[in-house]
C-alpha cells in the first residue's frame, strides 16, 4: 500500500469516507469507535516503548506487535460497514480471541493472587499498559452501543473484552517482572 498524500481536505467540513466511499460525518458512533480503537493503538505504542527498558519486553513486546496488527484490523472491519466488501478484509477472528486467552493463562498463573484492587502505577511499563486498559473498555462500551444499531458481529466486542482482561494482566506481571510494587487500593475508613 503507497500514500502519497497526507492530507486531502476531504474532511475539511467534518465529514470522513468510510472503506466503501460512504461520507459520514466525524461525530458518527461508527467513526468514534474506530477512532478509539486507533487511540488504543497508539497507546500500545506507548506501551511498547515503556517495554523497551523493562524486564517484561523480550516477552511482552512481540505479543503488543501482533496485538497492535490485530486491532489495525479491526480498525478497517469497524470502518467498512458493507458487510460483503468487510468479509474481504482481514478481520478480527475466534483465534485472536484464543491467543489472548493463552497469554493471559500463562502469565496469570506466576502473579500473586490480588487481596485489593490494583491502581494503576508498579512502574513505567504497568502504568502504561493500565492506560491502554482503560482505552480498550472505552473502545469495548462503543462498540456495545455501536452494535445495539449496526450488526458488527459478535467477536468485536469479545476480542476487546479480551483485551482488556490481557492488558491488565500484562501490567501486573510487568510490575512484577521490574520488581516493583502493585499499588493497591485502600478503602477510605474516614
Amino acid at each position: 500500500m503507497r500514500i502519497d498524500k497526507v492530507y486531502t481536505k476531504g474532511g475539511d467540513h467534518g465529514q470522513t469516507s468510510l472503506i466503501g466511499g460512504d461520507r459520514v460525518s466525524k461525530a458518527n458512533p461508527r467513526i468514534e469507535a474506530y477512532g478509539t480503537v486507533d487511540e488504543l493503538n497508539a497507546t500500545l505504542g506507548l506501551v511498547r516503548t515503556a517495554l523497551e527498558t523493562s524486564a517484561a519486553g523480550d516477552h511482552l513486546i512481540p505479543i503488543i506487535h501482533r496485538v497492535q496488527n490485530e486491532l489495525f484490523n479491526l480498525g478497517a472491519e469497524l470502518a467498512t460497514p458493507d458487510p460483503a466488501r468487510r468479509a474481504k478484509l482481514p478481520r478480527v477472528e475466534l483465534r485472536h480471541v484464543d491467543a489472548l486467552e493463552r497469554d493471559i493463562d500463562a502469565l496469570n498463573d506466576s502473579l500473586p493472587p490480588l487481596t485489593s484492587f490494583v491502581l494503576p502505577g508498579g512502574g513505567a511499563a504497568s502504568a502504561h499498559f493500565h492506560l491502554a486498559r482503560t482505552v480498550c473498555r472505552r473502545g469495548e462500551r462503543l462498540l456495545v452501543a455501536l452494535g445495539a444499531h449496526e450488526d458488527l458481529g459478535e467477536l468485536p466486542v469479545v476480542y476487546l473484552n479480551r483485551l482488556s482482561d490481557a492488558l491488565f494482566v500484562f501490567g501486573r506481571w510487568a510490575a512484577m517482572k521490574d520488581g516493583r510494587t502493585e499499588p493497591l487500593w485502600t478503602p477510605a475508613t474516614t
